[in-house]
């Protein structure tokens, strides 16, 4: 009976194949169906992880993958790989030459042969549509082979090419990250980062993928506080909630003449709850 089967590709690009039993696992590299041929790739997950994880991406239109691994690699195909790799190089400067001989609005970002070289993709990105029939013929005549254009967006881009991020590490999108979902600003306010966008952009240019990570922490904390410009009757009489610092524990308050005070939140609550109902945390009060 035919299993799931997740194999990695050049860069972070995955596909899900049907499996026979095979003596393969994770790690291993095995031959598999591709466009009008074969292609090369690493298992990476088998079985149940590999169909939930297919389902995860939405990557499952049918309930068994049309295509199939075929084989474990053997040792001298899986040589020839860095070959591929190293011609790809040459592939990638020579469109750019081409794609500048024929004035086309675009940036060739990367190139990628099919392990039978039947087919060669190229990566690029560009700013509105470009029309690249003339490129694409050009390519054929030059590479003898099948040529796909394939545009992708910037943050494809950083997730293809990797690179290293802010904070020290690999980037997350070309290394771990399974799938680049949409990144709002409401993520950085609601953190109360800096809103400048040199500080919370990414390789890309865009919104830094790690805004998600902890913006759930965040908005939980949030809902024990405050809400920031809400009067509180207090010891001192009313107060404005000036700002929250959820990981002091604190809450700045500025009274009717003007004079700020920081408060621990549980001594808020007690002064609060002396003069009357504590306001519900994080709603209207």
């Amino acid at each position: 009976m035919a299993v799931f089967a997740e194999v990695g590709f050049k860069g972070n690009r995955k596909d899900y194949f049907a499996m026979d039993p095979l003596e393969v696992a994770p790690g291993d590299h095995v031959i598999v169906e591709a466009d009008r041929g074969e292609d090369l790739g690493e298992l990476l997950a088998l079985g149940a992880i590999a169909e939930r994880k297919c389902s995860a991406s939405g990557g499952c239109s049918t309930p068994v993958p049309e295509r199939r691994v075929l084989r474990p690699a053997r040792e001298e195909e899986v040589g020839l790989i860095s070959s591929l790799r190293q011609d790809e190089d040459r592939v990638r400067l020579e469109t750019r030459k081409k794609v500048e001989f024929h004035g086309l609005r675009m940036k060739v970002t990367e190139a990628e042969w099919q392990f039978d070289r039947k087919k060669l993709t190229i990566y690029f990105t560009a700013e509105r549509r470009v029309d690249f029939r003339e490129l694409v013929r050009d390519l054929a005549r030059t590479f003898r082979t099948r040529i796909e254009l394939r545009q992708i967006g910037v943050r494809d881009e950083s997730a293809l090419l990797g690179g290293v991020g802010r904070c020290g590490r690999e980037l997350c999108c070309s290394t771990w990250l399974p799938e680049l979902k949409p990144v709002s600003l409401q993520l950085a306010k609601d953190q109360n980062l800096s809103l400048n966008p040199t500080q919370i952009s990414g390789c890309c240019g865009r919104l830094m993928c790690c805004l998600m990570y902890e913006h759930d922490t965040y908005v939980q904390a949030r809902r024990r506080f405050p809400r920031e410009g809400k009067i509180l009757r207090t010891s001192k009489g009313e107060e404005r909630v000036v700002a929250v610092d959820i990981w002091q524990e604190r809450v700045i308050l500025r009274s009717e003449d003007g004079e700020r005070r920081a408060l621990a939140l549980e001594a808020l609550k007690e002064e609060v709850q002396s003069r009357g109902r504590m306001p519900r945390p994080g709603g209207d009060q």
